[in-house]
């Protein structure tokens, strides 16, 4: 059920009556926004991943995607094999996606193919902070191996299969193995957020212990907790900028 286009309807059903979590997402989008500026003027704009989310209700300026054949996507895309020329994507973003592509490697190499220089691939992503760790190990329904000693892994699906720790792995853990491989995309930001607040709301389960009118104060308890230390971080921003140099 976890790799079929018929759950667009149960996850728009989940937005909709959580407002918490609606509001993350929102949040979410807003890192788009920021980073779509630093981009060329020139130009697609793509979501990857973008499966039953608001993005273009965000921004309208997105080409929205997906591996799985959702009603509301603007294509239907591979991530390993984008079907673009060279240098004709200005911007590639994407939330909780990046862990469930089996080889990122391949998707990296298209990525750096792809975007323009100047462009910039936006990750948000799964970070196994104090918090998140255990609940990714012990808690939760997807895959989990910060020690895989490899960036691929055998896939059942496009979001039954996954490796929680991928983007914690290439862009901290292997971060040298990164920049060898891909001299071309350099990562400007690796940031963590959101230490409760996605917990709370209970992600894309049917509960949530948060309701909409106290987003606010849980967001008010994340930040203080990541003043305390950016390892209380349940989740990561990553921004790559793809330049013309290299080493």
């Amino acid at each position: 059920m976890l790799d079929s286009p018929a759950r667009e309807n149960e996850i728009k059903a989940v937005l909709g009556r959580k407002p918490a979590l609606r509001a993350w997402y929102a949040e979410m989008y807003e890192h788009y926004a920021e980073v779509l500026p630093r981009c060329p003027s020139e130009g697609v704009a793509l979501e990857i991943g973008s499966g039953a989310g608001f993005a273009r209700e965000r921004l309208s300026e997105l080409t929205t995607s997906d591996v799985i054949a959702y009603a509301g996507v603007d294509r239907v895309i591979d991530a390993h094999r984008l079907p673009f020329s060279e240098g004709a994507l200005r911007f590639i973003g994407m939330i909780n996606v990046f862990h469930h592509i089996p080889d990122v490697e391949a998707f990296l190499r298209e990525a750096e193919r792809c975007l323009r220089p100047g462009g910039r691939v936006l990750i948000i992503d799964q970070h196994p902070g104090l918090i998140a760790a255990p609940i990714f190990k012990h808690g939760h329904h997807e895959d989990f191996d910060a020690q895989a000693p490899a960036w691929r892994f055998e896939s059942s699906g496009p979001l039954s299969g996954a490796n929680g720790a991928l983007a914690w792995i290439v862009f901290q853990r292997d971060r040298e193995k990164f920049e060898a491989l891909f001299p071309h995309l350099q990562v400007v930001r690796y940031q963590t957020h959101s230490p409760l607040r996605y917990w709370l709301a209970g992600g894309l389960k049917s509960w949530s212990l948060l309701p909409g009118w106290a987003f606010g104060a849980a967001t008010v308890l994340d930040r203080a907790l990541l003043q305390v230390s950016p390892q209380f971080g349940s989740f990561s921003v990553i921004e790559l900028e793809r330049h013309t140099g290299g080493s």
